[in-house]
């Protein structure tokens, strides 16, 4: 559900991580805030309860001009995991223009991804959006962990879906990057598709990417 106003040529997008309590979706922000270079970033602002569970969102804005001065604004959000707090999660959730979903790579936390795929697919639904329109990427978080799923595995399981699936540990850093430049990238190509920022406004792909992905260079 894009926020588009042509005649100031201004377009803002919103990525939305959804995914079950303690997956690691604040800790998938906290990480791309702190390896976005500052001039790249906005203030990330978070509200949480007393048992440190975000209960609210999260929100990592990013700001793009092109040379033709076309305007891109880019909005991150985070969901809370749990249950009760389930009409946030749709509140969240409206007008996303990407999700990554970022479940537990965890035995014991399968029922719970599922779950809570489950939920973003009737949310996302209840929302007014297309579960078959939005841009999705999968994320297994928490691969530095025991007990876990072997990679093989959960790539047969989730194969048949044609989502794109990113092994991940949030905590360590590494899958958390490649996350993000997935789903910003199919993000731009799914609003391109629909707006032509290419074609019309001169918006460049590789140059747009290349802005929001500006990683510390001992990061790359």
């Amino acid at each position: 559900m894009i926020e588009f106003d042509e005649q100031n040529k201004r377009l803002v997008l919103k990525l939305v991580y959804y995914g079950p309590a303690l997956s690691g979706k604040t800790t998938n922000l906290l990480c791309l805030h702190d390896r976005l270079l500052h001039e790249g970033r906005g203030e990330l602002m978070m509200l949480d309860t007393t048992d440190d569970r975000t209960i609210y969102f999260d929100l990592l804005p990013f700001f793009y001009v092109a040379p033709s001065g076309f305007k891109i604004k880019l909005k991150v959000y985070t969901v809370p995991g749990q249950v009760r707090h389930d009409a946030t999660r749709k509140a969240v959730l409206q007008r996303a223009d990407g999700v990554v979903f970022v479940a537990d790579s965890q035995a014991a936390q399968m029922n719970n991804n599922f779950e809570s795929f489950d939920n973003l697919e009737k949310n996302i639904a209840l929302v007014g959006l297309s579960f078959d329109r939005v841009p999705l990427v999968i994320q297994f978080n928490k691969r530095d962990l025991k007990g876990i799923i072997p990679e093989d595995e959960l790539r047969e399981t989730w194969g048949p879906t044609g989502l794109p699936v990113i092994m991940a540990s949030a905590l360590q850093g590494w899958g958390v990057v490649e996350t993000f430049r997935d789903v910003v990238e199919r993000t731009f190509d799914a609003a391109d598709l629909r707006l032509g920022l290419q074609s019309r406004f001169g918006v460049d792909r590789g140059d747009f990417v290349a802005t929001i992905m500006r990683i510390g260079q001992e990061d790359q």
